[in-house]
C-alpha cells in the first residue's frame, strides 16, 4: 500500500538519465521557498490511489505512469529504457493528491532521441498538470516554479520534505551534458500544488 509520507530517515540516491541527486528523509513542516508560492485558498486532500497517467498540456505530454521503487544499490529506480516515454512514480512518496510531495521521475532523452520529460524546463508557473489515478479520479496541480539545481547541491527539505499541502515534484536531468558516469550536471524540478480533485470523464 502507498504511504502518505516517508517514514523515518531515508537516504537514497536519485538517478535520472546519467546523473545523481541526493534524496533524504522528510519532515512534516512547510518548506516553500521564495520562488515556490502555492496557489492561495482552500485545497482538496485526496485518499491514496496510485497514479496511472500524467498529462502536461503545455508541453504535449500525455503518458502512462508506473511504479518505481528502490534499486539494489539504494537508488530510486527510473523507467527502463524501453519505457523512456513513461514516468515513474516513486512508490515510497505520497500518491498524487495526498499530503506531501508525490515524486515522478522521467528521462529527458536517450541515445535515440527525446523522452517524456525532454521539454520539462519549458513548463511555466501557472501551468496545469493532471494526474489520473487508479480510482479514476484526477489530481489537478498548478505549477509553482520550475527550477534547475546542481545534482550535488539541492534544497532537499524543500523538494522532498514539504508536507504543508498535497504537492507534486517532476524530476529529470538537464543543464550541460558531461557524458560518462556524470551525464547531465543538473536536475530540472517542477514544483506544483494540488488545486482540484475531479472524476475522469
Amino acid at each position: 500500500m502507498a504511504k502518505g509520507r516517508l517514514s523515518g530517515p531515508l537516504a537514497v540516491v536519485l538517478i535520472a538519465v546519467g546523473g545523481i541527486a541526493t534524496f533524504a528523509g522528510v519532515v512534516q513542516k512547510g518548506a516553500f521557498g521564495p520562488d515556490d508560492v502555492a496557489p492561495p485558498g482552500r485545497f482538496p486532500v485526496m485518499e491514496p490511489s496510485r497514479p496511472v497517467e500524467v498529462r502536461i498540456p503545455s508541453i504535449e505530454v500525455d503518458a502512462p505512469v508506473h511504479d518505481v521503487g528502490l534499486a539494489d544499490d539504494g537508488s530510486i529506480e527510473v523507467p527502463a529504457l524501453e519505457k523512456h516515454n513513461q514516468a515513474g512514480w516513486f512508490e515510497k512518496s505520497p500518491t498524487p493528491g495526498q499530503y506531501g510531495p508525490a515524486v515522478l521521475v522521467g528521462h529527458a532523452d536517450t541515445r535515440d532521441g527525446p523522452s517524456i520529460f525532454h521539454d520539462l524546463a519549458k513548463v511555466r508557473p501557472g501551468a496545469r498538470i493532471e494526474i489520473r489515478r487508479r480510482d479514476d479520479s484526477v489530481a489537478v496541480f498548478e505549477v509553482n516554479s520550475v527550477e534547475k539545481f546542481k545534482k550535488n547541491s539541492q534544497p532537499i527539505d524543500r523538494i522532498y520534505g514539504d508536507f504543508s499541502r498535497p504537492a507534486l515534484r517532476l524530476i529529470t536531468c538537464g543543464g550541460d551534458f558531461k557524458g560518462g558516469s556524470i551525464g547531465y550536471v543538473d536536475n530540472i524540478i517542477v514544483f506544483a500544488s494540488l488545486i482540484e480533485a475531479k472524476n475522469d470523464g
